[in-house]
């Protein structure tokens, strides 16, 4: 019985340690997200300026002239 108990105190350690290294690891992926939420939007912003960019430098552009000969 006594050997029983050990064995399942051992178990019990190390599941409470996995649980303390996940919580860690989980505190970290969040921060990572939104890290990379973020750089996303950034990302998302500056495509969109140079979309802006680009339709207004082809605004500018001349229309297609008559077919040529």
């Amino acid at each position: 019985m006594e050997q029983e108990l050990a064995a399942l105190e051992q178990k019990l350690d190390l599941l409470l340690a996995q649980g303390t290294k996940l919580r860690a690891e989980n505190s970290d992926l969040r921060a990572r997200v939104g890290e990379l939420e973020s750089e996303n939007l950034r990302l998302n912003n500056k495509v969109g300026a140079a979309t802006a960019r680009i339709e207004a430098a082809l605004a500018m552009l001349p229309e297609k002239m008559g077919a040529e000969s």
